[in-house]
């Protein structure tokens, strides 16, 4: 089940938000959340429940044991090494044993066979909240909560996790047991569902249509395709990827308010971005912060000299790499973007400083726009033939009629797609509200919006999703 499916948003959160609604206390509500988030869940893989429910008990029991040996530092970081390593161990038996067994094949020639071992839906996500949870606990950033059934509402909430945002218990601890949402806020949150749902709906889907169409699975079409008919392919998927998983971010955040929980920013609009680094400030802010806190800087940071400070930026992006799927693709894409951070931490910023912004800017998205393409294909040897491709280097042409139609009949909808990966419409809404107070024709205008809007969104969405089967969310697959 996903958010972007007629199931989810007619039957399954209307049912959830009406009987959250009737009921009275915080704690029933919470039952309430709990037992729809576990059986949102058991709707993808319902075997793998038992190991969501084991994980949050491992993490549960370490963070108590932590705060009870607080005051013995052996025990206490036994306890955290415990924790954390039965953790990793579950996450990288399911979502890396494979890899590691074929890699070994490989060079061994052994085992004969390799065994299909299925991924768990969202496990990447809930992993990385239950880690935090026990670390912060270990450093004392936070009480360990003492209800088994709170930590597990915690890491199964169905708004975020099957696909994020990687939610830390410190900022929602108050609120699982202590919230109460405001109207503005309801209001605030149906809008930024509405968005997300309209985001994925009509643009992340379109947009991946035309990537498919130009970057096809099978290799005999794709060694096909000409120059003109990749780049559109690699542009498309480059704006899918960013309307996808904003959109699902964008609904979650929006299911949070509705119900009180305030969900932190996990996009800032990324593709307006001056410079790779900042680029991950705006990117999947609550993975690139969780590298940050966790991994980064217990390193050591940056305050072990320069040569450490490269070490620890590549063991975090190779992570980083991995983290996404089992790859070597994966690995290289992680290492891709080390290898500008650095370059632009040593040299390259300090070369293009006195050059316009607008240069910053069309070196940055070159930069990402390369990077999807390693990232797209887990087999290396079509990034290979994507770039020859790319640069006629495939003897297929500079363009087709194919391509050509493709491009005429959704240029318009590329435009709007562009725009819509951009703060622009956002800042307008921005600067109208701000002009209420002195034209009362934005006045009016600002409560229709708020009104009509998101019921016109959700008719809008609605109708791109009866008869639409395809309608992935990319980020399920990590």
């Amino acid at each position: 089940m996903v958010f972007s499916s007629l199931l989810f948003i007619y039957l399954f959160f209307a049912v959830t938000m009406f009987i959250y609604c009737y009921v009275g206390t915080i704690q029933k509500k919470n039952v309430v959340l709990l037992v729809s988030s576990l059986i949102f869940y058991a709707w993808g893989g319902p075997k793998y429940l038992v190991l969501l429910l084991l994980m949050a008990l491992i993490s549960w029991f370490s963070a108590l044991q932590i705060h009870h040996f607080r005051n013995n530092l052996l025990l206490k970081r036994l306890c955290l090494v415990i924790g954390i390593g039965l953790q990793l161990a579950l996450l990288g038996y399911f979502k890396y044993a494979g890899f590691i067994l074929e890699n070994v094949k490989r060079i061994t020639g052994f085992p004969e066979v390799i065994p299909e071992i299925v991924l768990p839906i969202g496990i990447s996500f809930y992993t990385f909240q239950l880690i935090s949870y026990v670390v912060d606990v270990y450093r004392q950033e936070v009480e360990p909560q003492k209800k088994y059934w709170l930590v597990l509402l915690y890491c199964s909430l169905f708004h975020q996790c099957i696909a994020g945002p990687i939610v830390r218990y410190k900022d929602v601890a108050r609120e699982i047991e202590h919230r109460r949402p405001k109207i503005p806020e309801i209001g605030r949150g149906i809008n930024r569902f509405t968005i997300g749902l309209v985001k994925k709906a009509v643009f992340a889907n379109s947009c991946a249509q035309i990537a498919d169409m130009m970057l096809p699975e099978a290799v005999i079409r794709f060694n096909s395709v000409p120059a003109l008919g990749l780049w559109l392919g690699a542009l498309m998927y480059m704006l899918q990827i960013y309307l996808d998983f904003s959109a699902y971010s964008d609904m979650a955040i929006g299911m949070g308010l509705m119900i009180g929980f305030h969900y932190k920013e996990n996009f800032n609009y990324p593709y307006i971005s001056n410079t790779v680094t900042e680029f991950w400030r705006r990117w999947h802010i609550s993975l690139s912060s969780f590298f940050r806190d966790y991994v980064y800087i217990p390193l050591g940071g940056n305050r072990k000299g320069e040569k450490r400070t490269i070490l620890n930026l590549f063991i975090v992006w190779a992570l980083t790499g991995l983290w996404h799927g089992s790859s070597w693709n994966f690995v290289l894409w992680g290492l891709y973007y080390f290898i500008f951070l650095v370059l632009e931490k040593k040299i390259l910023l300090k070369k293009i400083e006195h050059l316009p912004k607008a240069v910053h800017h069309i070196y940055t998205l070159i930069v990402v726009y390369f990077g999807w393409i390693i990232f797209k294909f887990t087999d290396l040897s079509r990034v290979g033939l994507m770039l020859k491709g790319m640069f006629g280097l495939n003897h297929n042409g500079f363009i087709s009629l194919e391509v050509a139609m493709t491009f005429k009949n959704n240029i318009f909808f590329i435009i709007v797609a562009l725009i819509a990966c951009t703060p622009l419409a956002s800042n307008g809404y921005k600067w109208m509200c701000r002009q209420c107070k002195t034209v009362a024709v934005f006045k009016y205008l600002r409560r229709v919006i708020e009104i009509v809007g998101p019921v016109f969104l959700l008719m809008l969405a609605t109708m791109a999703l009866v008869g639409n089967s395809y309608n992935p969310f990319l980020y399920f697959q990590f």
